[in-house]
């Protein structure tokens, strides 16, 4: 039986923020910018006590919480604390799964300090956060990753709660459908639809009902409404993809200076690739428009992209495909991905790709 942790730090940015400024402390606070066309990129939990959540617009943010407090982000600041909370985690395991900067599965089956619980492990490794960082984490404790992440958002913030072997199934049936992590908006409305709103709902439904729905994610939502999850923790995740977008005051109609902002979104995604040493074959331009409409464009080379100048150009033949314009655009975006294996693909197969 493997013991899984699921780390997950407390209102991460937001934290950090406070713990640098103590004027922020005790305040509604938001990561991000307070512009018309802002959006939060983490709030303090004061700020969600008025229902202040990440990814929202700053305008509604501020609708919601007049007191709220903007501070802009500091993303190598959050980045050094994340190396010194993944330092501390490779003290009690070598199997760390990163998920982002503040969250990370560890499986402490042979933990490093013969600790004999996991639940002891983890109330360890969250002591050693708080001394060396001055931050708060939550965790959840499970058998299997599944129930490790839905568990770590039980006590929060700033404590853990664990699911025994015995009691996961039972523990999955009484929980709505919208917490199931890899269940969204549209897949939990599709649900509902069908009369599956709890976990037990979806464990009534068979393995050819939920193939006929949902395809290939069937067999998945099949298992884990049995509290079943056997993907390994694994510390060497392939990234699918780096990429990196904006959005605009307002909206765009130059094309020069649509350009020029595809450039500085081709040229951070080109940072991190240098910086990763990993480089793909496909480049993605995404565009929103000022009605909302989203469309991409994609481009894959015979090989990695391995210099910037290649890159650009392949970003802006990519935008240059949507011109000219019918109407103004609000965001732009590039990435690049398909890290993997290179594939040798002939002139005629390197097309453009669209999505809308």
């Amino acid at each position: 039986m493997r013991k899984i942790i699921h780390i997950d730090m407390d209102a991460f940015y937001a934290s950090v923020e406070q713990r640098d400024d103590s004027s922020l402390r005790g305040k509604p606070v938001a990561v991000g910018h307070a512009a018309e066309r802002g959006v939060v990129a983490a709030a303090s939990y004061e700020a969600r006590k008025f229902g202040v959540r990440s990814a929202m617009p700053s305008t509604t943010a501020m609708r919601k919480c007049p007191e709220l407090v903007f501070v802009p982000p500091r993303f190598d600041v959050y980045r050094a604390v994340s190396k010194q909370i993944h330092a501390i985690f490779s003290d009690y395991t070598q199997l760390i799964e990163p998920l982002s900067l503040d969250e990370a599965y560890l499986d402490v089956t042979e933990n490093r300090r013969a600790i004999p619980t996991a639940s002891a492990t983890a109330a360890e490794i969250r002591r050693r956060i708080f001394e060396e960082t001055g931050l708060t984490a939550s965790a959840g404790i499970s058998y299997n990753k599944f129930l490790a992440k839905l568990a770590s958002d039980y006590r929060k913030p700033n404590g853990q709660f664990v699911v025994l072997p015995q009691n996961g199934a039972a523990f999955v049936e009484v929980l709505t459908v919208n917490k199931f992590h890899g269940v969204g908006p549209v897949t939990c409305e599709k649900m509902n639809r069908l009369g599956i709103k709890t976990g037990a709902d979806l464990r009534a439904c068979t393995m050819p009902f939920l193939v006929q729905h949902f395809g290939k994610s069937g067999p998945w939502y099949y298992s884990v409404s049995r509290g079943e999850d056997d993907r390994p923790v694994n510390p060497d995740r392939e990234r699918k993809s780096s990429g990196s977008e904006t959005t605009f005051s307002g909206d765009l109609t130059d094309l020069p200076a649509i350009e020029q902002e595809v450039v500085g979104q081709a040229d951070e995604v080109w940072a991190w690739c240098q910086k990763a040493n990993a480089f793909g074959r496909t480049v993605t331009v995404k565009i929103k428009y000022a009605d909302f409409q989203t469309a991409t464009r994609a481009r894959s080379a015979g090989g990695p992209v391995t210099n910037q100048a290649t890159l650009h150009a392949m970003a802006l033949e990519l935008i240059r495909s949507v011109f000219p314009l019918r109407k103004g655009v609000r965001l732009v975006g590039v990435s690049v991905s398909n890290f993997g294996q290179q594939v040798s693909v002939s002139p005629a197969q390197m097309g453009l790709e669209l999505v809308v």
